[in-house]
């Protein structure tokens, strides 16, 4: 632009020193910095969601936890190494037995938790919807039995409709641990502000698209953790698979109890405590990488 003929500069010039890649005229600028202005006063100005690329972890919760395990699994092994183990303790751990009850431990766990997420999620969306809301009750007074039954009754229970073996404990444990994860998926979805479903719909958006990208993005810290809620219990359930024939570290806590060998029944407990604690710290971290950044508070 060229100045004007008594040499100042035209209406709408932007001063020297701003910037020209946005395209926008001095007077525009000056409109949109002062609507900002006017936001922030009144409140309606978005909060920052804190700092683009920070971390969303902290190195001591990196550190702390598989430190703290590392050595305490290396303490009990060197006790387990120079404890004295007769002929009946040896018998329960030699042959690569203590590996086969952890990994058999590790696999009730997993498999139980899988069938967990694709039954109590599902559910749990659905009872939010308006055609079945009116069932939630009734799926939660079933939720709540299977935690009101006590653990090992339920197994029994089921040993005998279903038979001995590992099936009847995966699903002992489903029942245990379906209710956390049900419980947090409705409250999410029912804790969203609905405002915001108002507005999705008013742009266009089909119920699919509210759901996938407006309400479960709201409703994941809730359900990661009920997610979280439910590893642990299947972990300490697991260890009741042994009553079941269903294998795990309960095959070493139950030895060590009817043998009487303070060795064996020491190291199945630690290891299962010791697995409930790694299975804790791995869903901790995966609920706040998994969290959305926009619900991130400010730090």
């Amino acid at each position: 632009m060229t100045p004007r003929d008594d040499g100042s500069p035209r209406r709408d010039e932007r001063p020297p020193g701003r910037g020209g890649s946005s395209g926008l005229t001095y007077r525009e600028e000056h409109q949109v910095e002062e609507r900002e202005e006017r936001e922030i006063a009144t409140g309606e100005a978005p909060t920052p969601s804190g700092r683009p690329g920070g971390r969303r972890i902290s190195w001591q919760k990196w550190t702390f936890m598989p430190v703290f395990l590392a050595a305490a699994l290396l303490a009990t092994w060197l006790w387990f190494r120079g404890a004295r183990l007769d002929s009946i303790a040896h018998q329960a751990v030699d042959d690569g037995k203590v590996w086969l009850a952890l990994r058999q431990h590790v696999q009730l766990t997993a498999i139980s938790t899988f069938f967990v997420l694709i039954i109590a999620i599902p559910l749990g969306i659905a009872l939010t919807r308006a055609k079945l809301r009116r069932a939630t009750p009734l799926a939660m007074a079933f939720a709540n039995l299977g935690q009101a039954v006590p653990a090992l009754g339920l197994l029994i229970l089921l040993v005998i409709w279903i038979g001995i073996g590992a099936r009847s404990a995966i699903v002992g444990m489903v029942i245990y641990a379906v209710l956390p994860v049900l419980a947090n998926t409705i409250a999410g979805l029912r804790g969203i502000d609905p405002t915001l479903t108002e507005a999705a719909r008013g742009i266009g958006m089909s119920p699919m698209g509210v759901l996938a990208k407006v309400e479960l993005p709201l409703a994941v810290p809730l359900i990661l953790a009920g997610v979280r809620t439910a590893l642990v219990l299947n972990v300490g359930t697991a260890t009741l698979a042994t009553f079941g024939g269903g294998g795990g570290l309960g095959d070493l806590i139950s030895a060590g109890i009817v043998t009487q060998r303070m060795p064996v029944l020491v190291l199945g407990s630690v290891l299962t405590v010791a697995l409930a604690l790694l299975v804790e710290w791995l869903a901790s971290l995966a609920e706040l990488l998994l969290r959305p950044r926009g619900l991130e508070g400010t730090t």
